[in-house]
């Protein structure tokens, strides 16, 4: 299971079908700025980065049309990045994506995608005992 999980590339299925190159900053920007407008800081905290590797990252998005930059209205100093409205179809596309169910999963029946969720389900729920569970001492 673990190998039909790993071996569908859904992030590389996602950058493809954008055209992102390599790297996930992209696409968690163009999804944190989903969320609306945010400053070169803020969006490189939220992705986990330093301030400069977000301004390449924002450099980047703004040049294939993804991304604005604009005056933050309360400190003229700094600048608010915010989704254009192509950014915006790229954020639905990634949604699409990342909604679709991996290949091969279509080929299962009802009943076995049942059965599939039910051990995925159980799986999940599982935890793996502190040292010291249940052992005597």
């Amino acid at each position: 299971m673990r190998n039909l999980v790993a071996s569908h590339p859904r992030k590389e299925l996602i950058r493809h079908a954008l055209d992102l190159g390599r790297g996930s900053g992209r696409v968690k920007s163009l999804m944190w700025l989903s969320e609306g407008p945010l400053s070169l800081s803020g969006l490189a905290e939220a992705i986990g980065v330093d301030a400069p590797y977000a301004t390449l990252i924002v450099d980047s998005l703004e040049e294939r049309g993804l991304v604005e930059r604009q005056p933050d209205p309360e400190d003229r100093r700094r600048k608010l990045v915010s989704l254009t409205p192509a950014g915006t179809e790229a954020v639905i596309r990634v949604i699409q994506i990342d909604r679709q169910a991996p290949p091969g999963f279509a080929a299962l029946s009802a009943e076995e995608l049942d059965s599939l969720h039910e051990m995925l389900r159980r799986v999940a729920a599982w935890r793996a005992p502190a040292p010291g569970d249940g052992e005597p001492g």
